[in-house]
């Protein structure tokens, strides 16, 4: 045989086997992509909505989500915030959340008895003040909620869909100058825009929870408010009670456990006690 074909027969037996190792090679990379990619599904996080009032925005935002997540590293919170009755009604018409946190126990009641919201993971966790508030630094013709009237413009949340307005209507029907007042009162989608509104002076009052005046005066820029009065028991026939529970329509009824579990330990009270709510107990 001749040097040269020697040769090609050696070139050939070589580009030969440097195919078969390519293939061999191709299908270790296949199945190690697969392998791969079987893991990533299995590590992908578990999420949950939490549909909770607009007053507990901040304080979920800020701290206790974060909190949460750390704890729970295979866990992801998002929240949806609204007035308590706007959120009642997307859960009626399908929102898919795992978990509902009230600012009234009515709100709640309802979805339980409707059969949206289990009853046995119900727990009626906290409390808050309805106070009225004024902006800073402006002059004020009102001392508390007995003469609210004299304001030229007051502000409140709507008492057919947010709590607070509820709650305010009831104070000042049980004082006897609520048709007064609403004749000059402009009616907020949640107590959050109520408290923007004082803070902006686009209201000369307006009735909150304590806590959204804290955190009004807690952003940093120069629009606060002054507290005036807090309501007392008196005048108030419903106490402000938070409840929260797990959704029967929940895909993740055990992260969603996990985290009203979580909402009732005695760390994440104290964020809460810390924000201006009173532990329910």
């Amino acid at each position: 045989m001749t040097k040269h074909n020697l040769v090609k027969k050696a070139g050939a037996f070589l580009l030969s086997a440097s195919m078969v190792i390519a293939m061999a090679g191709c299908g270790s990379s296949s199945t190690d992509t697969a392998e791969d990619n079987t893991e990533a599904v299995q590590q992908e996080d578990t999420k949950i909505l939490i549909a909770a009032a607009a007053s507990l925005e901040a304080t979920f935002e800020n701290e206790l989500i974060p909190m949460f997540e750390e704890a729970n590293p295979g866990i992801e919170v998002e929240g949806t915030y609204a007035s308590s009755g706007d959120l009642q009604q997307q859960i009626e018409a399908g929102m898919e959340a795992d978990v509902f946190m009230s600012a009234a126990t009515s709100n709640m009641d309802t979805l339980v008895e409707e059969g949206i919201v289990d009853d046995a993971t119900v727990v009626d966790l906290l409390k808050n003040d309805v106070v009225l508030i004024v902006p800073k630094d402006v002059d004020s013709k009102v001392t508390g909620f007995e003469d609210l009237q004299n304001a030229d413009t007051v502000a409140i949340g709507d008492p057919e869909s947010v709590p607070a307005g509820k709650y305010a209507k009831e104070i000042l029907t049980n004082l006897g100058n609520y048709d007064a007042i609403a004749e000059k009162a402009s009616f907020g989608t949640s107590v959050t825009e109520v408290c923007t509104w004082v803070a902006e002076g686009s209201a000369d009052a307006g009735i909150v929870y304590s806590t959204d005046a804290l955190n009004e005066n807690s952003n940093g820029d120069d629009k606060e408010v002054i507290i005036l009065a807090t309501a007392e028991d008196s005048i108030m026939d419903t106490p402000v009670i938070y409840p929260v529970g797990v959704t029967t329509s929940s895909a993740q009824k055990e992260a969603a456990q996990k985290l009203v579990d979580f909402l009732q330990t005695e760390e994440v009270m104290n964020v809460f006690v810390e924000n201006g709510f009173t532990a329910n107990n």
